[in-house]
């Protein structure tokens, strides 16, 4: 029984005790755990802090920017206001825009020859030049002194319905006025007188006049008296550009042809047969009036298109219906060929031509801050080519590019800036984008 109790007594005790060693085994490991714990909270931390020292410091994706060169404009072909009669028209100075047109540029009708009229008389002026030349515009030249034979021009030239003038015998003028009187107020007596005094006889300068007209190529003009009172002084509107161009480059008749009038001692003032003077540009040279259906005008000018220099001008109308019908048809042309110059407005001022977007969501567009134009002749088309260059600051107005837009000879270029201002993304998208970052 004692023995029984005995075992009962062992049943109920608890497990043996732990040794020693054991004991010492499990606080080595609890502090290898709590050691690894620590370490991994350390990593944890660290890995934090370097991911957010990364993401605040890693680069940020580009911009992108998108743009779109305007496209330029254009404008219609200028209708030229052509004259109705036979016409011809020279120019010179505007090679860049106009192209190279050494001979005639425009004309209407056709080439056959007519009767010039009193253009006959730059002939004659030019001529006489050649055989009594004047040192100058502004030198009088030798004396010319009138005899009856002279005088008596005023009333043959006056049955024949010409344009005369005052000569009385022993009166006395300096060359340089008397060509003026055939020039300007048209005087025929005095083209007669002036041409005889400097050849010695009519036949003398018709002669002379031929191999003037022959040595300067004009081979179809013909000239049988030194007025222009006949008819069968012809030439056609090509000889007739030549002719004013010569008359042009001739310092005293382009002086003369281009006064509105003159003050003549003993005889008064005359006014210029070319009432076209100072209209549109003209600066001279020659009326020519042979009736109705038979007017002309031989002219120069000198158009202001806004290029570097006036356009130089030699037209000429022939057989047109009335003076005051050629006057009308030279306005209109010439004041078409100076409107067919004009300025074309390229851009406008804050015209936009393209944007810079962030994935953070700064915008900022690209624009033209002020408004262009290009100058240019007719429907000349116009090229337009943009540069664009990456910011620098992304601040707004900083420039980033140019457009430049060319027409011809002439270009013009402006600035491409910046409207509104690119900012840096703030620390939290940076914290929530590490897939833009860096890149």
């Amino acid at each position: 029984m004692t023995d029984d109790l005995a075992d009962l007594d062992g049943l109920f005790q608890g497990p043996p005790s732990a040794t020693e060693p054991d004991r010492a085994a499990r606080g080595r490991g609890g502090r290898i755990a709590l050691l690894i714990t620590a370490i991994l909270l350390v990593l944890a931390l660290a890995a934090a802090g370097g991911y957010v020292w990364w993401a605040l410091s890693a680069s940020l994706p580009e911009p992108v920017t998108s743009s779109h060169t305007p496209d330029p404009p254009s404008s219609a072909a200028v209708a030229l206001a052509l004259p109705e009669s036979t016409s011809a028209l020279s120019l010179s100075g505007a090679e860049e825009y106009l192209g190279k047109t050494p001979g005639i540029w425009v004309k209407t009708g056709t080439n056959d020859s007519r009767p010039m009229a009193s253009i006959s008389k730059l002939i004659t002026a030019l001529v006489v030049l050649e055989r009594r030349p004047l040192a100058g515009a502004a030198d009088p030249g030798p004396t010319i002194r009138f005899s009856k034979a002279d005088h008596d021009l005023y009333d043959q030239y006056y049955v024949q319905g010409a344009t005369i003038a005052e000569m009385p015998t022993g009166s006395s003028m300096s060359e340089r006025d008397a060509i003026a009187m055939m020039l300007i107020p048209s005087a025929s007596n005095y083209a007669d007188a002036v041409s005889t005094w400097a050849f010695g006889s009519r036949g003398a300068f018709l002669s002379a006049a031929r191999k003037w007209l022959a040595a300067h190529g004009l081979k179809n003009t013909r000239i049988v008296e030194p007025t222009g009172i006949s008819p069968r002084n012809t030439s056609t509107p090509t000889d007739l550009i030549a002719l004013g161009r010569l008359a042009a480059a001739n310092p005293t008749v382009a002086a003369l042809a281009g006064k509105p009038s003159i003050e003549v001692p003993s005889l008064g003032r005359f006014s210029n047969t070319n009432g076209l003077l100072g209209v549109e540009g003209v600066t001279g040279l020659k009326t020519g009036n042979l009736g109705a259906g038979a007017q002309n005008l031989l002219y120069t000018a000198s158009l202001d298109v806004g290029i570097a220099k006036p356009i130089s001008v030699v037209g000429v109308v022939m057989g047109g219906a009335t003076n005051g019908a050629v006057a009308d048809n030279v306005k209109a042309l010439l004041a078409s060929i100076r409107e067919g110059f004009h300025q074309i407005t390229v851009a406008e001022s804050g015209q936009p031509v393209g944007h810079i977007v962030t994935p953070w969501g700064d915008e900022a567009q690209l624009v033209i801050p002020s408004g262009a134009t290009i100058l240019t002749w007719s429907d000349t088309p116009i090229e337009v080519s943009m540069k664009l260059n990456a910011p620098q600051s992304y601040a707004d107005g900083e420039v980033v590019g140019s457009i430049t837009w060319k027409a011809g000879p002439n270009t013009t270029s402006a600035d491409v800036r910046l409207k509104g201002t690119i900012g840096q993304p703030d620390e939290w998208w940076r914290l929530t984008h590490p897939d833009l970052l860096g890149k």
